[in-house]
C-alpha cells in the first residue's frame, strides 16, 4: 500500500485577489481588504503591490494610509469569501477526489496514487500553480506524508525562526535599525509577507521529522501565547520540542502542544475529510415549440412536480422554497418563487400556489423551457405509530386542522407574502406588555400552551396613556382621559407589579405600579395603575380596556 501524501494549499491573497476580480477597472496599485476588528479598522488582506509598499496584514488602516497614501480599500466581504473558498475547493477536484477546505484561505488534498497523472508530485504542482495563475491567484504549496507537515511547509518553508525579544541583537532593536542591516531576501526579512517565497517545499516519503525540524514553532499550527512562552525557554524550532520529554510540555503548555507534535509527526491520525457537495433538488423540461398560455404551463408542471416530489421524498425531505424559471426564446428568463408553511413533498399541495403565481410570468415570444427547483428543503421524518386506532387518528389529524392551516398560510403568503403572516405565542414575563411574543406564522407552530390567568386582564392593551388625576393613591372619583372627563362608579384591586429589576426598561422608571379596574358612568370599564415615581414622577396611567 503507497504511503499517503498530503498537499497542502495556501492562497495568501485570497480576499484581495478576489476583490480585484469581483470590482473590475480597479486602477493598478496597492489594495487592501479592510475588517473591522474590536472596533478597529485593519488591514485583512494585500495584493503584491500593497506588500512591496511596505504594508501588512494586521496593520491599522490610519497606519497604513500615512505608509501609503494611494492605497485602495475594499470592505471584507467573509461570506463571499468562504463561497470563494468553495468554488476553488470544486476546482481542486480535478487534481483529487479527496479535498476539504481549511477556512479562511487553504484548502487540503489527499493525493495518495494520483500524482502519476499529471506527471509526478512536481508536475501536479507545476499544474495547480499554471492554473491559479490563469485566474489570478497567488498559491504556496507544501506536500508531506502528514496534514500537520504539509500545512507547515506550505506556509513556513524557508522562515527562519526569529530569537526572542531580549534587546542585545541588532535583528530586535528598531525597524530603521535593521534597514541598515545586510540585505537579505524579501522574505526572509518579512517572512509574513508571501511576495518572493521560495518554491513549495516537498517532504519525500518518511522524512517528515527531517522536514519539520528547521521550520518555526507556529508551523505546528500553536496558539501565539504559547510559541511566544517556548521561545521565552530558548525553543523557537520544531526540532527543538520533537525530544523533550512529554511529561514536563503537558505540564506547563498542555495537552495542545504534543497533540499538535503527533499530529504533525503521523502518531495521531488526522483523515481529509472530502466537501460533500450539498443536495440539490431541480427538474427540467425542454419543449419542442414554444409556448405562451397559462394552461400550457400548468400543463408542464404537472410533469415536472411529480419528479421534483419524488426526488425529494427520496431523500427523506420537504421543499420550504420552491422556485419556477421559464426560459424564453429570446434568451430571457421569467422567474416565480412562493414560500411554504410546512415542509412539503406533495405535488397536490404545491400547485395550487404555483397557479397562483403564474400571471406574474410574462411569455413574450414564448417559452421553450421550464425548470422547477427547490433551493431550500427541510427533512422530513417518518412517525412510528402505536396502534391502527392511534394510526387512523393521527392521519386524520394531519391531514385535516394541521395540513389546511399550512395550505391557508401558504396561499395567502404567496399573494400577500410569508413575512406579512404572524402568530401570537406566550412569553415568560409577569409584565403585561410582554406576556406575549409575535412570531412568523410560517416557521412557528400554534402555540397550546397558553398559561393559565390568574388575574383579569383588559381585551385591548395599549402604551401607558397619562391620565389627569389628583396625584394620589387612591382611585380618583374623576379623572380625564384622551381628552374626556370621566366619573368612576367603582374601582376593584389594587393589583401591583414591580419592574424588572435586572433590565433598564425606560418604560417602567416610574416605579411599582397598582393596577386598578376601573367602571366609569360612560360605560367604559378602564384598567389604571398609579406609578409610584422612581426616576420618573409619580401619576396616573391608563394602558388597557376591558370588553
Amino acid at each position: 500500500m503507497p504511503a499517503r501524501r498530503i498537499l497542502s494549499l495556501w492562497f495568501p491573497r485570497l480576499a484581495a485577489e478576489r476583490a480585484l476580480r469581483r470590482w473590475h477597472g480597479l486602477p493598478p496599485g496597492p489594495l487592501a481588504v479592510v475588517a473591522e476588528t474590536g472596533g478597529a479598522q485593519i488591514l485583512a488582506s494585500l495584493n503584491a503591490e500593497a506588500e512591496a509598499a511596505g504594508l501588512r496584514r494586521g496593520q491599522p488602516l490610519r497606519d497604513a494610509l500615512a505608509i501609503c497614501s494611494g492605497l485602495i480599500t475594499r470592505p471584507a466581504d467573509p461570506p463571499g469569501e468562504a463561497a470563494f473558498l468553495d468554488g476553488l475547493a470544486r476546482w481542486a477536484g480535478r487534481f483529487s477526489p479527496w479535498v476539504a477546505a481549511e477556512p479562511p484561505e487553504g484548502l487540503v488534498l489527499d493525493i495518495t496514487g494520483c500524482a502519476h497523472l499529471f506527471g509526478g508530485e512536481e508536475g501536479m504542482i507545476d499544474a495547480l500553480r499554471t492554473d491559479c495563475g490563469d485566474l489570478g491567484l497567488s498559491l504556496r504549496a507544501g506536500l508531506a506524508d502528514t496534514r500537520g507537515a504539509a500545512w507547515a511547509l506550505a506556509r513556513f518553508a524557508g522562515v527562519q525562526a526569529a530569537p526572542h525579544r531580549s534587546g542585545d541583537a541588532i535583528a530586535q532593536e528598531a525597524r530603521a535599525t535593521r534597514a541598515r542591516a545586510a540585505k537579505r531576501a524579501v522574505w526572509q526579512r518579512r517572512p509574513d509577507l508571501p511576495q518572493g517565497a521560495p518554491p513549495p517545499r516537498i517532504a519525500p516519503p518518511g522524512q517528515t521529522r527531517a522536514a519539520l525540524a528547521p521550520l518555526p514553532l507556529a508551523a505546528l499550527r500553536l496558539p501565539p501565547d504559547m510559541v511566544e512562552g517556548l521561545a521565552r525557554l530558548g525553543l523557537r524550532q520544531v526540532g527543538d520540542v520533537l525530544g523533550l520529554p512529554r511529561a514536563p510540555l503537558v505540564r506547563r503548555f498542555g495537552r495542545d502542544l504534543p497533540r499538535r507534535i503527533d499530529q504533525a509527526l503521523g502518531i495521531e491520525a488526522e483523515p481529509v475529510s472530502p466537501l460533500r457537495p450539498a443536495p440539490r433538488f431541480a427538474v427540467r423540461l425542454t419543449l419542442p415549440d414554444p409556448i405562451g398560455l397559462e394552461a400550457d404551463i400548468l400543463a408542464g408542471i404537472d410533469r415536472l412536480l411529480p419528479a421534483l416530489c419524488a426526488r425529494l421524498a427520496e431523500a427523506g425531505r420537504g421543499a420550504r422554497r420552491v422556485r419556477l424559471q421559464a426560459l424564453r426564446c429570446d434568451h430571457g428568463v421569467e422567474t416565480v418563487e412562493l414560500g411554504l408553511a410546512q415542509a412539503v413533498a406533495q405535488p397536490e399541495r404545491i400547485r395550487p400556489l404555483l397557479a397562483l403565481k403564474l400571471r406574474a410570468l410574462e411569455a413574450g415570444p414564448g417559452i421553450d423551457r421550464l425548470r422547477l427547483e427547490a433551493p431550500v428543503t427541510e427533512p422530513v421524518h417518518a412517525r412510528q405509530h402505536a396502534g391502527h386506532a392511534e394510526a387512523a387518528r393521527d392521519a386524520l389529524a394531519r391531514g385535516g386542522a394541521g395540513t389546511a392551516l399550512a395550505d391557508l398560510i401558504g396561499r395567502i403568503g404567496a399573494r400577500v407574502g410569508l413575512d406579512a403572516l404572524t402568530r401570537v405565542a406566550p412569553a415568560e414575563s409577569h409584565i403585561p406588555e410582554k406576556g406575549w411574543q409575535v412570531l412568523a406564522a410560517a416557521w412557528s407552530e400554534p402555540a397550546a400552551d397558553w398559561p393559565a390567568r390568574t388575574r383579569p386582564r383588559p381585551l385591548l392593551l395599549f402604551p401607558p396613556e397619562p391620565v389627569t388625576a389628583p396625584d394620589r393613591p387612591a382611585p380618583p372619583d374623576r379623572f380625564r382621559w384622551r381628552r374626556r372627563d370621566f366619573a368612576s362608579l367603582g374601582a376593584t384591586g389594587p393589583e401591583r407589579i414591580a419592574p424588572e429589576w435586572w433590565l433598564d426598561d425606560p418604560a417602567w422608571r416610574s416605579g411599582p405600579r397598582d393596577y386598578w379596574r376601573v367602571d366609569t358612568a360612560e360605560g367604559l370599564r378602564l384598567w389604571l395603575y398609579y406609578a409610584h415615581g422612581g426616576e420618573m414622577s409619580s401619576g396616573w396611567f391608563c394602558q388597557g380596556q376591558f370588553a
